[in-house]
C-alpha cells in the first residue's frame, strides 16, 4: 500500500540534503572539465606556436642555404659553390699526389 502522505520533516531534510550534495558533485565535475578543456586548449596553443616557430626557423635556414647554393643577380658564383669546387680540387690533388709519387 503505497502512502499518500507528504514527506515527512527527517525526510524532507535529508531530501535538501541530498540535493546539496548532487549540486555540489555536478560543480565539482564541471569545474574539473573546465579545468580539463583549459589544459588541453593551453597544450594546443603551446605545440601551434613550436610548430609554427619551427617552421620560421625552417624557412630561414632554407634561406641561408640558397644565399650561399644560387648565383646572385649579377650570377656571380656563390660562395657554397666555389667551397665545393675548391674541395674536390684539393681532394683530386691529394690523389694524383699519391698516385705519382706513392
Amino acid at each position: 500500500m503505497a502512502e499518500n502522505t507528504g514527506l515527512t520533516d527527517e525526510e524532507r531534510a535529508e531530501l535538501e540534503r541530498l540535493r546539496a550534495e548532487k549540486a555540489e558533485r555536478q560543480r565539482a565535475e564541471k569545474d574539473a572539465a573546465e579545468r580539463a578543456e583549459l589544459e588541453r586548449l593551453r597544450r594546443e596553443r603551446a605545440h601551434s606556436q613550436e610548430a609554427s616557430e619551427a617552421d620560421r626557423r625552417a624557412a630561414a635556414a632554407r634561406e641561408r642555404g640558397r644565399a650561399l647554393m644560387e648565383p646572385d643577380d649579377d650570377l656571380k658564383m656563390p660562395l657554397g659553390q666555389k667551397i665545393v669546387i675548391l674541395a674536390v680540387v684539393v681532394v683530386a690533388a691529394v690523389w694524383l699526389a699519391i698516385t705519382v709519387l706513392g
